[in-house]
């Protein structure tokens, strides 16, 4: 047998993502704010793209010019003020009459450049507990291995204000003597906030309770001894140990309650993230109106100059053309994409209102199980592509809002047959536990009966628990109020 290079036909499909389709799909799946970044790069990026600004229509544009309007012939004293009157940009320094409204004096433009504090010196930064920090002790007037100790402390806290690492570690670090770090991280743990530099929760306790003078009280004891049985609630326990009686004990609970697990909560830099919905779902008299939300996002459109430019002979050179041509191309597929993105998730909302309209009418215990291959049937589209649509998107309804997700949940059965969303379930477990009576809270096992017994709702304690987990909920032996 002989080794050869030969030559063959042979016949395959495969499927290629184009750098078109692979746009379409990464913009179906994107956010709001971050189609509007994409956007607006693409602007900036491509220069047969341009935005539609939003203009007058052409008709009644003219009869304001002219004055030919019916209200004006009529009532020739009130005509409109025509373009032509409009103010000159060119003729007004903006920049000087930002400075000057931002002034405390009076307003008035003039012509030299006033050295005044520009407008963003204005936007104040939140102090960090670090900067609060080293602040204090510089003003302790610190040696040079104080100092050194001391910015190693601050560098080492936690978000919550605690020092992640033992006084061995600090001193090894700093390369000073063990006695010397403690005596600096004694100086520090008498900072503001009250409870900061502590290496544990009993340590950050022991300093709230010694600066607001507690020393000497149950309180300490409870701290320092009884802090496990304190965290389960256990106060028979704890009682029978100081050997006092329930009433005081509750009493010098409640001012441990009163201290601050996590001294460094009031500086956290962790700014609130707004959520602007993609779709709004507003209900006009019997019927519910689905609009989209293309607020502040750019109404796009092919520059008219590049493409007249193209369409001539010999108006460009040959090399240029192609450029432009490319760009006219990669413009046209964006806008298509978009629209094809706007129209797609308009559809897919449509379908999610006729499966949950009663969600909409009535709330959450409305909710009825749904998953993606219902929409996907319901409007001939894969999973896929329903999966993209709903990831990150979210809509404002008569209930709230929600995200698209939220509408697709799995199913409990019921001993009547009929399936139940597993949101309501959870919407009920959560109603029930907020009317329990406090000083006897439901157990998981105690929930479970009652879902079968008045809900007739087939689950499990351990769903329940699952379930009660997932919202953050307390069991019943931490939920006990006394």
């Amino acid at each position: 047998m002989s080794l050869g290079l030969r030559q063959q036909l042979k016949l395959t499909q495969q499927l290629v993502m184009t750098p078109q389709l692979q746009m379409a799909i990464k913009l179906l799946q994107m956010s709001r704010l971050e189609l509007m970044d994409t956007v607006i790069q693409e602007l900036e990026q491509n220069p047969a793209l341009e935005e539609t600004l939003e203009t007058l229509d052409d008709k009644t544009a003219s009869l304001e010019i002219t004055g030919n309007s019916p209200e004006s012939s009529a009532a020739p004293e009130t005509d409109e003020v025509s373009i032509g009157e409009t103010i000159q940009e060119d003729h007004v320094d903006w920049s000087n009459y930002l400075d000057e409204y931002s002034s405390t004096g009076k307003a008035t433009f003039e012509a030299e450049k006033r050295e005044l504090p520009s407008y963003e010196s204005f936007i104040s930064k939140k102090e960090s507990l670090k900067d609060h920090l080293l602040w204090q002790l510089l003003m302790t007037h610190p040696g040079p291995e104080d100092e050194k100790i001391g910015s190693i402390i601050v560098g080492n806290l936690n978000d919550d204000g605690y020092l992640e690492m033992t006084l061995e570690e600090l001193a090894a670090t700093a390369d000073a003597t063990p006695e010397k770090a403690a005596e600096v991280l004694a100086l520090m743990q008498t900072f503001d906030p009250v409870g900061v530099c502590a290496r544990n929760l009993k340590e950050c306790l022991l300093i709230q309770a010694d600066f607001f003078n507690l020393g000497n009280t149950i309180v300490v004891e409870i701290i320092k001894h009884h802090l496990n049985h304190l965290e389960n609630k256990n106060y028979k326990v704890i009682a029978k140990s100081l050997g006092i009686g329930i009433d005081e004990l509750l009493k010098t609970v409640n001012i441990i309650k009163g201290l601050e697990p996590k001294p460094g909560r009031a500086f956290s830099d962790e700014e609130p993230h707004y959520i602007t919905p993609d779709i709004y779902v507003f209900k006009f008299e019997d019927e519910f109106v689905i609009t989209l939300n293309e607020d502040g996002m750019p109404r796009l459109q092919l520059n008219s100059f590049y493409k007249n430019a193209v369409k001539q002979d010999g108006a460009v050179q040959a090399n240029v053309k192609d450029y432009l041509q490319e760009k006219i191309r990669s413009a046209a597929w964006l806008i298509r994409s978009i629209h094809q993105r706007q129209k797609t998730i308009y559809k897919v909302m449509e379908s999610i209102l006729k499966f949950q309209r009663e969600f909409f009418e009535n709330g959450v215990s409305h909710l009825k199980p749904m998953v993606l291959r219902d929409v996907a049937e319901d409007i001939d589209m894969h999973e896929s592509t329903i999966s993209r649509v709903t990831t990150n998107k979210y809509v404002h309804t008569p209930q709230g809002i929600f995200e698209l997700k939220y509408f697709f949940n799995s199913s409990i059965r019921s001993y009547g047959g009929e399936s139940v969303s597993s949101a309501s379930v959870q919407d009920k477990i959560r109603q029930l536990i907020e009317g329990e009576n406090p000083k006897k809270p439901y157990s998981d096992e105690k929930l479970s009966q009652i879902l079968k017994e008045d809900l007739n709702i087939n689950i499990a304690r351990r769903t329940v628990a699952k379930y009660r987990e997932f919202m953050r909920i307390l069991p019943s032996s931490k939920r006990k109020q006394f």
